[in-house]
């Protein structure tokens, strides 16, 4: 979110980013090598239950008080996810997403937005965000709830993400610019990197690696397709053939699927480092993804470097909001500082109901084109100046 924020300070002098909270050190320590200063490492509902913990912090962060304050964060997806809800309501993890409101009342910046996996939506967590509303509402905001599929903000890839916007003033929601079949690509991205072979680092990007694959693993991958291919029914672990065999039909049909060249990627998580977590093979190359790979996917600058082991790095890539849509975002929130203002009544607070179950059985029809009118609004882009920033508030 951080690095969208700054990137549009290369057209605009806009945003300064002036303080971060994180209780991941490795996600600091990637912080501190891109932004030049450290992040408070602490959790976000200790912030939240201590007021003055809060106030202390801000102090030291260089907040001008004459200058518009934006607060922007993302509380840690897995305690929404559909892959990893087993604990459901009663995973901690979700009270960060009230905590974040509770700490935007006390702060009152001009602008709050969260992102979060679409699954928040549903009925099992709707009372989060009916008790984030609520708080933000009581405080003074108008709030807007809505799904986008990061595609349509020029990202290469599918990706479905709710976005909650909070702002003093009415304002005009949010909403993409390109078109199924505008779309950027995979070869868009990724066509001019240089090969490397499983495992192997290349010398002029030191994230331009994969995992070293074991020799079974390769040959799987050798026996996909290139250029989208699907594992056939012959190869691959045995397990997934005795899964077909039980089910009567096969399952995981993406596991060690190739990118398409020529298509946006799938949702790229913080599994993207494994071939048998998804379709996360190179289209054309026998290996999964480098580090560089997934980030520029994932709309990060070229130039970006991530701390810690393959596994932290990818976590952190896949747990990320896209900073490609988190500029757009950004340029879209300087337009609506700046612009004539919509009427309360004319206000449109987006989604005000749960979507049912499950939001990702809805997948397939939205990326068909039904059913979007619940999900979307319109935009405007604009500049501004002297922005501050308090970004990233995660536990």
């Amino acid at each position: 979110m951080s690095a969208g924020f700054r990137a549009v300070n290369s057209l605009v002098s806009a945003y300064r980013i002036i303080a971060s909270v994180d209780i991941d050190s490795t996600a600091n320590s990637s912080f501190r090598e891109n932004f030049g200063f450290s992040p408070l490492e602490e959790d976000v509902s200790e912030l939240s239950r201590n007021p003055g913990r809060l106030e202390d912090f801000l102090k030291t962060s260089g907040r001008r008080r004459n200058k518009p304050l934006i607060m922007i964060g993302c509380a840690p997806c897995q305690g929404f996810s559909s892959h990893r809800n087993s604990s459901g309501a009663s995973d901690s993890r979700n009270s960060l997403f009230t905590d974040f409101a509770t700490i935007a009342a006390r702060l009152k910046p001009e602008a709050v937005i969260a992102e979060n996996v679409p699954e928040l939506l549903t009925d099992r967590y709707w009372p989060y965000v009916q008790e984030a509303r609520r708080i933000l509402s009581e405080a003074g905001y108008h709030v807007h709830l809505a799904v986008h599929n990061m595609a349509e903000f020029g990202l290469p890839q599918e990706r479905f993400r709710a976005l909650m916007v909070a702002m003093r003033r009415p304002f005009r929601p949010l909403s993409g610019f390109l078109r199924r079949g505008e779309f950027r690509t995979v070869r868009q991205v990724l066509g001019d990197l240089p090969k490397v072979a499983a495992g192997e680092r290349h010398p002029d990007d030191p994230m331009h690696f994969s995992a070293g694959h074991k020799e079974s693993t390769i040959e799987t991958i050798r026996a996909i397709p290139k250029d989208g291919g699907s594992r056939p029914d012959d190869v691959g672990p045995e397990c997934l053939r005795l899964a077909k065999a039980r089910n009567g039909k096969a399952i995981y049909e993406d596991v060690y699927g190739r990118l398409s060249w020529d298509r946006p990627a799938i949702t790229i998580t913080a599994y993207a480092r494994n071939p048998a977590s998804g379709r996360f093979v190179h289209p054309e190359q026998d290996r999964g993804l480098t580090v560089r790979e997934a980030a520029l996917l994932q709309g990060f600058p070229k130039d970006y470097l991530f701390a810690g082991s393959l596994d932290e790095k990818f976590r952190q890539i896949g747990n990320a909001v896209p900073p490609v849509f988190s500029g757009y975002l950004a340029m879209w929130l300087l337009g609506e500082l700046l612009d004539a203002l919509p009427t309360a009544d004319e206000f449109d607070r987006g989604v005000v109901r749960p979507v049912g179950p499950s939001f990702s059985r809805m997948i397939p029809s939205l990326k068909a084109g039904h059913g979007k009118g619940a999900f979307r609004a319109s935009s405007v882009a604009g500049s501004g100046d002297g922005v501050d920033a308090v970004t990233e508030v995660r536990a």
